[in-house]
């Protein structure tokens, strides 16, 4: 048996992210000289049934017999593909489906007998999460011939019909069971020696962020009276620099725009992604402004006049204290790299992505890859008219305030 060679098979759920730690791997381990390649059924199901609808529900049922059928063809053309590549000058082939029977994994084992088998089960704990990687599979080419509301609910019955035959990871000899949203393993069990394993687990463990772009919205009516939070919108000047980043980025493909729930993180993105067809804005409630509380609205000056209190003890201690009724920087850090680790699972991997956020949301970004003492994370600098480049892969580690406007 060649040492260098290994089968790693995803198991999970139809949007649980396998596809998206698949494309991960591949491009993590080609970064070290592994020869990786992923097989991904749905790849081979567009393929083989090019002239059937196979969007529809119905044909993942597991009484649907013709279904079964096909979706077993589908398998053992990738279990051959993946023998093949592997036979030659392959090291790690990746077989990229659901995978969530016994029967279907005992499968790949015995098409696979030459090679260790790692299996790499991926969960998605979490509702929202789930509701959002369906609305964005609705918006594949796959649905397009459907309304985005029966796509997703095609999309919801899907699921269920693989929850019906789902047996969890258990009996195999080595596996893994990842929290995909939280990069965190639930379970594993390695028996043996298994080739390319320990940068496998650090990889799966980790953050793979290839190219993301955080920005501040631009002015607002509030910025200039120094007020805070609220749902303002841009200025003239604000607007004029949602249009100079627009240029800035006119040769960056982005198919993913995050942004608050609020006006003028909205109107920053619609002027960056207006004329693009590969452009789509997404709302995370966990990047809207820290909740300034009884406070909101309100200006520094008249905090610090009418509630000295207040400013006093924030003064005193600006990450840890807490507005009267809303959030302090303490507060925050969880809900924002909630919404960190949302993006990267929404966008799929995807080598561009934005995020188009607020002055404290903002510094709560970049602390979550740049160290800093807690102290010290409510005074980092966010300009309006610059904004920060962050890559943080397993090979390179990239962090520059780049300006955009003059």
């Amino acid at each position: 048996m060649d040492k260098r060679k290994l089968v790693i098979a995803m198991v999970g759920l139809p949007a649980s992210g396998k596809s998206t730690v698949s494309s991960k791997l591949r491009q993590c381990l080609g970064a070290e000289g592994v020869a990786v390649e992923v097989f991904n059924n749905g790849d081979v199901r567009r393929e083989v049934c090019r002239d059937s609808d196979t969007t529809c529900s119905d044909f993942y049922a597991p009484e649907y017999e013709q279904g079964v059928a096909i979706r077993e063809k589908i398998a053992r053309i990738n279990l051959e593909r993946a023998a093949t590549y592997l036979s030659g000058k392959g090291d790690v082939a990746v077989l990229d489906a659901t995978n969530v029977s016994r029967k279907r994994r005992q499968t790949i084992k015995e098409s696979l007998r030459d090679y260790p088998v790692f299996f790499v089960e991926c969960v998605n704990p979490d509702p929202e999460l789930v509701e959002a990687s369906i609305s964005r599979k609705a918006a594949m080419p796959d649905f397009a011939h459907m309304t985005r509301e029966a796509a997703q609910e095609s999309f919801r019955e899907r699921i269920r019909y693989y929850e019906r035959i789902y047996q969890p990871l258990g009996d195999e000899e080595n596996f893994v069971v990842l929290d995909t949203l939280h990069n965190r393993i639930e379970r594993e069990r390695v028996q043996g020696v298994l080739p390319h394993y320990r940068i496998l687990r650090d990889l799966l463990v980790s953050d793979w962020v290839r190219n993301l772009y955080v920005v501040r919205h631009g002015e607002t009516a509030f910025n200039l009276e120094m007020r805070i939070g609220g749902d303002s919108e841009l200025t003239a000047r604000g607007l004029v620099q949602a249009q100079s980043l627009a240029w800035h980025f006119r040769e960056t493909p982005l198919p993913y725009v995050f942004t608050s729930t609020k006006k003028r993180t909205q109107q920053m993105a619609s002027m960056i992604c207006d004329g693009r067809t590969d452009c789509r804005v997404i709302q995370l409630a966990e990047f809207d402004e820290i909740d300034a509380g009884v406070c909101e609205g309100m200006t520094y000056d008249r905090i610090a006049q009418d509630m000295p209190q207040v400013h006093e003890a924030r003064t005193r201690d600006k990450y840890n204290y807490v507005y009267p009724g809303g959030e302090g920087y303490g507060t925050l850090k969880e809900r924002v790299e909630r919404g960190v680790k949302k993006a990267l699972y929404l966008s799929g991997n995807a080598e561009h992505i934005l995020i188009v956020g607020h002055q404290a949301v903002n510094r709560m970004i970049l602390s979550h890859f740049l160290y800093r003492r807690t102290e010290d994370v409510p005074y980092i600098y966010i300009p309006q008219d610059r904004y920060f480049h962050i890559v943080s892969t397993h090979s390179r580690k990239v962090f520059e305030l780049v300006k955009f406007m003059g």
